[in-house]
């Protein structure tokens, strides 16, 4: 599958979560929902995945972590915030130049209309 088709099934996985349990809920808990319903589809979902930083030639393992990859193609980055901020796209485009990786998922479950909440960033893609 390529980055665009497990976007696409992410997106539409958010969405059912967001339209059964609605706004308002902590991150960890659209998390573990999130991971749960893509590993229910036969994904490979990696969950709270440590993003090392490499600082001068020298890797530091107290880096990042990420919320979800999904088939180590497409990070997620999940947020539950009255708005998303500029530093929030920031965050998960240093993600992706850490991981290598070419897609992010912005999704903020706090929003009426989760189509508001979601947003691709790319990385070279």
């Amino acid at each position: 599958m390529s980055e665009n088709d497990l976007s696409k099934v992410i997106v539409d996985t958010c969405y059912q979560i967001h339209v059964a349990l609605g706004p308002g809920l902590f991150e960890s808990v659209y998390e573990e929902v999130l991971y749960y319903e893509l590993i229910q589809k036969g994904l490979s979902v990696s969950r709270q995945q440590a993003i090392p930083l490499i600082w001068k030639g020298i890797r530091m393992d107290q880096g990042f972590r990420s919320d979800l990859i999904v088939e180590d193609r497409v990070l997620v980055e999940i947020k539950s915030v009255g708005a998303i901020a500029p530093v929030h796209f920031k965050q998960v485009l240093t993600y992706l130049k850490l991981t290598g990786l070419k897609l992010g998922l912005l999704i903020n479950f706090n929003e009426a209309l989760i189509k508001d909440g979601i947003s691709r960033v790319v990385n070279n893609l």
